[in-house]
């Protein structure tokens, strides 16, 4: 009997399904766009979510927005939003909300960038490759915002801007 409780106790950490939650392109300038000689500016914004399912069940999100600009005209905007359900059962409260920031998004993340990569190509432009990106710099980031947010009463949304 002790057997079975000393197994029902053990950290469970499974990946159930890794999905593309959504996808969206803008081109709102094409044809003309791809006229343009100069070499186009991009931006990148990330941000992640998590979110409970069912007992023990999460949800794990890793948006990517990814905005080229040649001067003034947009060329194209991609916004990505990749998921996956992890079932998470007996992690110590402290470790959850970590896993979920950082282990969760960090898993999924591959998915996305090629999933990015693969549009920005069928749209007519040369593939962006997205960087890795430390998912743990990143959280640690989010909860220094927002325990300021907590001292002084901005806003902050969660979301950071790399250029």
């Amino acid at each position: 009997m002790s057997e079975e409780k000393q197994t029902e106790q053990q950290p469970v950490f499974q990946i159930q399904r890794v999905y593309l939650k959504d996808l969206s392109l803008e081109q709102p300038n094409s044809p003309g766009i791809f006229l343009e000689q100069d070499a186009p500016a991009i931006e990148v914004s990330v941000d992640v979510g998590a979110e409970a399912l069912a007992e023990g069940i999460f949800e794990s999100t890793v948006t990517i927005t990814v905005t080229a600009k040649v001067q003034d005209k947009v060329a194209f905007l991609v916004e990505g939003k990749q998921a996956g359900i992890f079932e998470i059962r007996n992690i110590p409260a402290e470790q959850l909300d970590p896993l979920l920031g950082i282990g969760c998004p960090n898993i999924i993340y591959p998915y996305l960038r090629a999933n990015i990569a693969d549009v920005i190509t069928r749209a007519g432009f040369p593939p962006i490759h997205l960087a890795e990106i430390n998912f743990e710099v990143f959280y640690q980031q989010r909860l220094q915002a927002l325990a300021e947010q907590q001292t002084d009463g901005t806003l902050v949304n969660g979301t950071s801007t790399v250029n």
